[in-house]
C-alpha cells in the first residue's frame, strides 16, 4: 500500500501539469503514454516493439495520434489516416510472408488491433484537451468519472457486494459495485457542473455520466480480459504498486471516445 500511494503521488505530480499546461507540451506526454501502452500490449502477445511488426505498430499509431491542428502535416503528403492504417495492415500481411508463417496472421491482426485500440483512445484524449477554452475542464469531467466510479465500486462492493458481476475475468467485481460506481459518478459530476464554466444541459451530462462510467467499467474488464487470455497479472511494471500505464488509462481508452460519441463535447 505505501508503495502503491508513493507512485500514485509522483504519477499525479507529472501528470497532471501536463494536463494543466495543455498544448504542445500535453501533445508530446500523450505520446509518450500512449506509446508505452501500446509496448505493453504488444508484449503480452510477444511481438518485440523493436521488430518490423512493432516499429509498424509505434509509426502507425503516431500517425493516428496526430492531432487535427497538425492534420496538415498528412495533406501536404496527400495520405489520411485511414490510408496510413490500411498501408500498415498490407505491410504487415507481406511480413507474414516474409517470416514464412512464424508471424502469423492471428498476429498481423493482434498488432492491428492493438494500434486501433490504444491509438483511438489517446487521439481522443487530444482531441478533448485541445477543445478550445473548455478542454480542461472536459478532461477533468472524463477523470472525475473515472475515478470516482472506480472508488464508489470498490468501497460499495466491499461493503454491500455479493453478487459477482463477472468472474470469470474479474472475481472481485461485483453487481452491487457497478452500481455503486455509477451513483457515486453521477453524485460527484452533478456537484462538478455546478461550478464549472460548461455551456451543457447538465442533465443530458448527467445522463451521458451513467453511460460513461458504465463503459468506463467495461472497459476495465476488456483489459482483464485481455491480459488473463495472455496470463499476464499487469500490463506493466512502470508504476509500482500500480502495475503498467495501461493498467492506469483502461477505462480512458472507452471514455473518451463516448464523449465525443455522444456530442458531449
Amino acid at each position: 500500500m505505501k508503495q502503491r500511494l508513493i507512485t500514485g503521488i509522483i504519477a499525479a505530480a507529472l501528470f497532471i501539469p501536463i494536463v494543466w499546461i495543455g498544448g504542445v507540451v500535453f501533445v508530446l506526454g500523450t505520446y509518450v503514454i500512449a506509446t508505452v501502452a501500446l509496448y505493453e500490449v504488444l508484449k503480452m502477445r510477444s511481438i518485440d516493439v523493436l521488430s518490423i511488426p512493432g516499429a509498424i505498430s509505434i509509426l502507425t499509431l503516431w500517425v493516428f495520434l496526430l492531432p487535427d491542428v497538425y492534420y496538415d502535416l498528412l495533406n501536404q503528403l496527400n495520405y489520411s489516416k485511414i490510408e496510413t492504417a490500411l498501408l500498415s495492415v498490407l505491410l504487415l500481411l507481406v511480413y507474414t510472408v516474409m517470416k514464412k508463417n512464424r508471424f502469423t496472421f492471428d498476429d498481423a491482426a493482434f498488432a492491428v488491433f492493438a494500434m486501433l485500440y490504444v491509438g483511438i483512445g489517446f487521439y481522443y484524449f487530444i482531441e478533448t484537451r485541445n477543445v478550445e477554452n473548455e478542454g480542461i475542464f472536459w478532461v477533468v469531467y472524463a477523470l472525475l468519472v473515472i475515478w470516482t466510479t472506480d472508488s464508489g465500486a470498490y468501497f460499495i462492493g466491499k461493503s454491500i457486494g455479493r453478487r459477482k458481476l463477472w468472474p470469470d475475468i474479474s472475481p472481485n467485481k461485483t453487481v452491487e459495485g457497478f452500481i455503486g460506481g455509477i451513483l457515486s459518478a453521477v453524485i460527484l459530476v452533478a456537484i462538478f457542473m455546478q461550478f464549472a464554466p460548461l455551456e451543457v444541459n447538465v442533465w443530458y451530462v448527467l445522463l451521458a455520466t451513467i453511460i460513461l462510467s458504465a463503459f468506463g467499467q467495461i472497459g476495465d474488464l476488456v483489459e482483464s480480459a485481455l491480459k488473463r487470455h495472455y496470463g499476464v497479472k499487469d500490463s506493466g511494471r512502470i508504476l509500482p504498486g500500480h502495475g503498467g500505464l495501461l493498467d492506469r488509462f483502461d477505462s480512458l481508452l472507452f471514455v473518451l471516445p463516448l464523449m465525443h460519441i455522444l456530442q458531449l463535447i
